[in-house]
């Protein structure tokens, strides 16, 4: 068996991760609408946020630092509001219309609000160390 099959788990098996993915592909899907012209400004701002999210999602569970890792969800959740903030801009310029704007900002703070259990569990977990 491989090293990486006897690892309990990975990133991949966060909750936080799998709503913080499916936020990710919404995202990319969304920017492919988008106006030309904004390909590489709010498209590209839009896609770059929604995968930082996960990236340090990642890149904090592979840490194996509970503060480490907190940090990196600490970003992960800052990217969240950044990008909640490029979708005002695409609601403000009219390419995306309320009911859309609302659905994602729902799913937005539906893994802000894991994400902050998360980082609730990762603290009581430096605590026993």
């Amino acid at each position: 068996m491989s090293e990486l099959n006897e690892t309990k788990s990975t990133f991949e098996t966060l909750e936080v991760w799998k709503k913080a993915r499916e936020l990710r592909k919404e995202i990319s899907k969304l920017t492919k609408a988008l106006p030309s012209d904004e390909r590489f400004r709010l498209a590209d701002q839009m896609i770059r946020a929604s995968r930082s999210v996960t990236a340090n999602i990642a890149e904090g569970h592979g840490r194996y630092h509970f503060q480490e890792n907190i940090q990196f969800c600490r970003q992960a959740r800052g990217s969240l509001y950044e990008v909640l903030d490029h979708l005002t801009v695409a609601l403000d310029e009219n390419y995306i219309s309320e009911e859309e704007f609302n659905i994602l900002k729902t799913k937005i703070f539906v893994v802000i609000k894991i994400l902050n259990g998360y980082i609730s569990y990762l603290k009581k977990r430096k605590g026993m160390e």
